[in-house]
């Protein structure tokens, strides 16, 4: 009987520590945005959203902007849509005029969010100079662009060797009982 109970509480905590981890990124990502909101060089404006913890963002969010220019002009509200540079990152294209402006993104509930900042809009110029290649080495100092999670994979294979090595005494003992004659 008490053979019984232990292989239960095994396959048990086995489960358990092999469907915690898919539950935990829920969990995880419950509250406020990180809302970068910047100029895009000319009379756009660029917006990179992630989780407060820097986490990506897994779903798509809908976010909305006003501007008003120091002269009392205004714009929006406005509902970005996402672009292809990246998971969550909005782009408004040309939207603003030339001159001082103030912008508030915002972000709805579950993750309501919302950042103000200051933003100077400048008439489109020639296209940038072309950027130098980066170094391996600065490559190697800055953090990876995609976060593998390889954890949640690695505590399912840990779980499943654990019940394994629980589970094969048991299947010994009853084997060798069989094979004895004994019930």
């Amino acid at each position: 009987m008490i053979r019984r109970t232990r292989g239960a509480a095994a396959v048990l905590a086995g489960l358990l520590l092999a469907l915690l981890p898919a539950a935990g990124p829920a969990w995880a990502h419950n509250g406020k945005l990180k809302l970068e909101v910047a100029g895009d060089g000319a009379v756009g404006i660029t917006v990179q959203a992630s989780h407060a913890d820097g986490h990506r963002l897994e779903t798509l969010v809908r976010l909305a902007l006003t501007a008003t220019a120091a002269d009392g002009r205004a714009v929006g509200p406005v509902q970005l849509e996402p672009t292809g540079e990246g998971q969550g990152f909005y782009a408004t294209g040309p939207i603003l005029t030339p001159g001082k402006w103030q912008v508030t993104v915002r972000a709805p509930a579950p993750n309501a969010s919302e950042v103000t900042v200051d933003v100077e809009a400048r008439s489109a110029q020639s296209a940038p100079a072309q950027v130098p290649a980066v170094s391996a080495a600065k490559r190697a100092e800055s953090p990876p662009t995609t976060r593998a999670s390889w954890w949640p994979f690695a505590l399912g294979g840990l779980a499943v060797l654990a019940i394994i090595a629980m589970a094969l005494p048991a299947l010994r003992r009853r084997r060798a009982r069989e094979s004895t004659g004994n019930p």
